[in-house]
């Protein structure tokens, strides 16, 4: 059986679910609670790979009743995914969900994985890691966390840098150039989140190249390995998604909650 990631916090009354689609509008032309607890659960991103919990397709289902109960199900490539990256998403995705207007009580659940019980009642009672995994963890997890930051802040760089040196830029000219100084692009306004994140400098007049463990600029006879770093560590990071959706595809033969298109298709 698995345990639910529930609270409440209203009063007395039961709850009707809506069964239209999360992502359709009401008559008035607002978004139905659904779609709000979605675009939610689409800023919840799996710590490793650094992409939303939605577009991987690790939704498997999210409703709003009308006394807004909140109820998400959650599923992942393999029964024995790593327990202290599912009980991060989980736990953000409970409070992604939480965090919504109107929304006065939260329940997820992650299915098929050997700790759901344990992750699941664990993130319900806001009892943290360590106390979920009595006995087996010995620390909390936001090292971890910052940890895959500091990769997802490696991988940006190189994804903001690649454009510029195929472009003719010199690698004495990104030691030089600043965020503001970067042609806008989606990959740019990653990197900056990313180190906003994490403290570091993410201004416009912040250098483009830091070390993302200190945020000090990276040196000229640092760079060549830094950059080499910045691309393995990018190439890890996809290889890795491509690893996890073809699995979960393999898994599920339905695609999840807020996936692209291109993902639907793919399932």
């Amino acid at each position: 059986m698995t345990a639910p990631a529930t609270s409440r916090a209203g009063g007395p009354g039961g709850s009707s679910s809506r069964a239209s689609s999360p992502t359709s509008g009401t008559r008035d032309g607002t978004r139905r609670p659904e779609g709000t607890a979605l675009a939610a659960l689409a800023t919840v991103r799996d710590p490793e790979l650094d992409e939303p919990i939605t577009t991987l397709g690790f939704v498997t289902s999210c409703t709003v009743s009308a006394d807004g109960d909140a109820r998400v199900r959650l599923r992942l490539p393999t029964y024995f995914c790593a327990p202290n990256f599912a009980f991060l998403m989980v736990a953000d995705a409970y409070d992604a969900v939480s965090g919504v207007a109107g929304v006065r009580s939260t329940e997820v659940v992650l299915e098929d994985h050997f700790a759901s019980d344990a992750i699941n009642g664990g993130v319900a009672a806001r009892a943290g890691f360590v106390a979920s995994f009595d006995g087996e963890a010995v620390s909390e997890l936001h090292e971890l966390r910052a940890d895959f930051l500091r990769k997802a802040v490696l991988a940006g760089t190189d994804q903001v840098c690649r454009p510029l040196l195929a472009a003719g830029t010199s690698r004495a000219a990104l030691l030089a150039m600043t965020l503001g100084e970067v042609p806008a692009s989606a990959a740019l306004d990653r990197l900056r989140q990313r180190r906003a994140e994490l403290g570091l400098p993410a201004g416009p007049g912040a250098p483009l190249l830091i070390d993302p463990a200190t945020g000090e600029r990276i040196r000229e006879e640092a760079a060549p390995l830094h950059l080499r770093r910045a691309r393995s560590t990018r190439i890890s990071i996809e290889a890795n998604s491509s690893i996890c959706r073809g699995m979960l595809r393999h898994r599920y033969d339905s695609a999840g909650l807020g996936q692209a298109p291109e993902e639907r298709r793919a399932q």
